[in-house]
């Protein structure tokens, strides 16, 4: 299973809040840039079967249509960036995040995908989103 990680208003630039979680989590952070999600929605790009909106923004947003209809959830996420510049609430405020997101990812990889038909899944990753 591949990810990727896209915006609708890319920054132009990852945050070193970002490339310091992903590497204390021993994850690799060799190429990682800021990308727009339209990236994803153009001929040529990667087919995708899931697609999940995490950016609390992001629920009141209009998604691009996704090449192959992939099923889709929004999995809100407090913007981790939003707390102010005290590097504390910022190195808490990614780790919250991150810590979320690997949970919910977790509990997603964990779902017997093959034995689902699609409106379960569909019931599972909105449940997952929730929690």
């Amino acid at each position: 299973m591949t990810a990727y990680s896209a915006g609708s208003h890319p920054s132009g630039y990852v945050r070193e809040e970002t490339l310091a979680q992903l590497k204390s989590a021993g994850l690799p952070i060799d190429g990682l840039r800021s990308k727009s999600w339209d990236e994803f929605a153009k001929s040529g790009a990667p087919q995708m079967d899931f697609v999940f909106t995490v950016c609390d923004n992001a629920a009141g947003e209009v998604c691009p249509v996704w090449p192959g209809q992939p099923t889709t959830a929004h999995w809100g996420v407090p913007e981790p960036g939003a707390v102010g510049s005290n590097p504390e609430q910022l190195e808490r405020s990614f780790r919250d995040a991150f810590v979320m997101l690997d949970r919910r990812i977790s509990l997603f990889l964990a779902l017997p995908l093959a034995s689902l038909d699609q409106l379960a899944i569909k019931k599972e990753i909105d449940r997952i989103g929730q929690q």
